[in-house]
């Protein structure tokens, strides 16, 4: 934590503070250290100063890799997260249909975070950010110059009446847990016909193409085991039609059509009743099924909640250009925590990283930060029997067909079927583990570029 201008009495003073590198994080001037007990010597030490991130996730992972070699000298970069169980997200889609399993989705925190990073397991009880401190729940504190709010989304079940009650984990299940995606799996295995319904409770959610993703591959699972005409598969959303952009929303309303999926839009799900299997709206709608695969609500962390720095479902408040806070100087956010109107996708955290490096050593440097960021998403989506769609859009843009990321050449086609998007998708896997959380370059440009796309 220290740069040292005595190395042999600093040694000492670090003793003397119980060597969790926590105290004296203050950034502005040299500081008087107390000795040992009963050693009475003073040390003058220059602190380093720092960057601190909250989460280990796909965002905060990929921020800490990527700062701590571009920072200038004296800074030092700390992550703090809860556990040391990193899960690759997108895996859990495919996990209930046998395409991964359990263990190949969950890897060490400590093996993707880059050794000249401090990373931190433990509980944070609350952030104070007048005092740019960070208080962890057993009771020592966190001092910071630059604060990442990289906390992701909480799901919420229980704020959903009935939905973990009767039937809970036994014929109502999620996918978004780990938990959650393997008891889908053991459910499907025994499902031999009747009525599948999903259901996103409400928006915004993680991967908001994912529950789509999941109905086409649950038609291609049961063609393939011989009883789709035994089973109804229907889409209850609270969206008006099958997604939030209007031209990706026809062509995956038709494609859901083609393959006898209903879709009941603007079904906003007030109560789940277990014992009857009964799926319930507001507007007094109901809906039932034999096997009812939820995404709960979402929200943001109970760490941000907790510290009176979010919204009303705990989303950080946060610039949607320069990703800094709206509310508190030195403090940006990246990834699912904020409130910023895209989607919630390890593919918008990367895109996000390359501007918020920029403006963290923008704000180093006491320049302006540059409002880079647009929005831009790009997401595959699987859609059954060896193929996958790619849709590529912004704030501003509708997703539009063409040829991705290269005009003209591609390989991935956008708004269009194709199994090398889907094998896109596959690879997508050894890419997270070994270039994007490690912060590595990828020949993708943050901005939503126009080239080798054309009007729908």
């Amino acid at each position: 934590m220290y740069q040292r201008e005595l190395p042999k009495r600093a040694s000492l003073a670090h003793q003397a503070e119980g060597e969790t590198g926590f105290v004296a994080a203050n950034a502005s001037g040299p500081r008087i250290a107390q000795g040992a007990a009963g050693m009475g010597c003073a040390l003058t030490l220059r602190a380093m100063k720092r960057i601190a991130i909250l989460g280990a996730g796909t965002a905060g992972t990929m921020m800490a890799n990527r700062l701590v070699r571009t920072v200038p000298a004296g800074w030092e970069v700390m992550v703090l997260d809860q556990d040391d169980d990193h899960i690759y997200q997108p895996g859990l889609l495919l996990l209930p249909f046998g395409q991964y399993r359990k263990e190949e989705l969950v890897r060490s925190r400590k093996r993707l975070v880059d050794s000249r990073v401090e990373l931190r397991l433990c509980g944070v009880d609350r952030v104070a950010p007048d005092e740019k401190r960070v208080f962890l729940c057993g009771g020592e504190t966190v001092a910071y110059d630059i604060l990442i709010v990289a906390t992701g989304a909480e799901l919420r079940p229980e704020q959903t009446d009935g939905l973990t009650g009767m039937g809970w984990n036994e014929s109502a299940f999620d996918f978004y847990s780990l938990s959650g995606a393997c008891g889908v799996a053991k459910a499907l295995e025994s499902f031999t016909g009747g009525r599948l319904v999903v259901n996103p409770v409400e928006m915004p959610i993680k991967c908001p193409v994912a529950p789509l993703e999941f109905l086409f591959l649950a038609d291609a699972y049961f063609a393939q085991r011989g009883i789709r005409d035994s089973v109804e598969i229907a889409y209850a959303t609270p969206l008006e039609g099958a997604f939030t952009k209007p031209v990706a929303s026809a062509y995956l309303g038709n494609m859901l059509a083609e393959r006898n999926i209903s879709v009941l839009g603007d079904f906003a799900t007030s109560q789940v009743d277990g014992e009857k299997r009964i799926l319930s709206s507001y507007d007094g709608r109901e809906t039932n099924y034999d096997l009812l695969v939820s995404v709960p609500v979402h929200g943001g962390s109970g760490l941000i909640t907790r510290s009176q720095m979010g919204d009303a479902s705990g989303w950080f408040p946060t610039h949607k250009h320069t990703l800094a806070s709206t509310k508190h100087e030195g403090v940006f956010a990246i990834g699912d925590a904020t409130d910023v109107p895209a989607s919630k996708a390890g593919a918008v955290a990367h895109f996000q990283s390359d501007v918020l490096v920029d403006n963290i050593l923008r704000y180093i440097d006491g320049r302006a930060l540059e409002p880079a960021f647009d929005g831009h998403s790009n997401c595959f989506i699987e859609t059954g029997h060896g193929k996958a769609m790619l849709i590529d859009f912004n704030y501003e843009t509708e997703p539009l067909p063409g040829k991705y990321p290269l005009p003209g050449i591609g390989p991935f086609s956008l708004l269009a079927e194709s199994a090398i998007n889907h094998y896109g998708k596959l690879a997508f896997k050894w890419i997270y583990w070994n270039l994007l959380v490690a912060g590595k370059e990828l020949p993708l440009d943050h901005r939503m570029l126009m080239a080798g796309k054309h009007a729908a």
